[in-house]
């Protein structure tokens, strides 16, 4: 069975992407895993003594990662998704890709305060592993709850290849919440003359199969703002 991994460091961010993707789980029937990254220094304090009894602390931390994960689990509408924990020493991002590469995952979730607008929207892990891993992450904002009838955008300037990790996991989150129409978006900057990409929208017909595809051409000075008006005005709840 597939699995969804949240990246914590338990924070009020780290809490709520769990959340996030334990709904998620629930209604695709998949497993969660929490994971936690130990810095390489973190509990040593370059003092010998701390030295000696660092595997206790490390414990210590992977019971604290067991604790918090199993919390959610009082919740009853979560209280039947299987959940484990891994905690292991290095870089979130080292931790996070080694996991990767034995298990097979469907989702990578991670927390955000939050920013306006979409550039510095991503705290450093969540660009790293944006950048160095395959697997579609997540990334969700602060105050961002889960809709059992998402409104779901997809961004996109017809150029950019979809991984067939990125096309698997949208069509499984789609059909999994019945949505009945994907929004595509493509922002023309300027004010050129422009016209429909019906190519474009041909092959994203062809990879996503579980919806209606809704076409949404708008002209704008600046991209970013572009795609922030379109998701206030259509109320988006997952913006691709």
């Amino acid at each position: 069975m597939k699995k969804i991994i949240v990246a914590t460091d338990f924070s009020t961010c780290a809490h709520n992407a769990m959340d996030y993707a334990l709904a998620i789980a629930k209604v695709m029937h998949v497993e969660v895993c929490a994971i936690h990254a130990i810095g390489s220094t973190e509990g040593v304090n370059n003092n010998i003594l701390n030295a000696l009894y660092i595997e206790d602390y490390y414990n210590i931390k992977r019971q604290a990662l067991k604790d918090w994960a199993n919390s959610f689990l009082a919740n009853e509408s979560f209280k039947d998704i299987p959940v484990s924990t891994v905690c292991e020493v290095g870089s979130v991002s080292t931790v996070i890709s080694k996991y990767i590469e034995t298990n097979p995952i469907e989702l990578l979730v991670m927390g955000t305060m939050g920013a306006t607008g979409i550039n510095g929207i991503f705290g450093s892990n969540a660009n790293t592993m944006v950048s160095k891993t395959k697997t579609p992450t997540l990334v969700v904002p602060l105050k961002s709850k889960f809709s059992m009838k998402p409104v779901i955008t997809l961004a996109t300037n017809f150029s950019a290849v979809l991984s067939p990790e990125d096309i698997h996991i949208l069509n499984e989150l789609i059909k999994a919440t019945k949505v009945h129409k994907l929004n595509i978006l493509n922002i023309i900057e300027g004010s050129a003359g422009w016209q429909t990409n019906e190519a474009g929208e041909e092959s994203l017909k062809k990879l996503i199969h579980t919806a209606d595809l809704e076409f949404n051409y708008i002209t704008e000075s600046n991209a970013t703002e572009g795609i922030m008006n379109f998701v206030i005005s259509n109320k988006t709840d997952i913006l691709c």
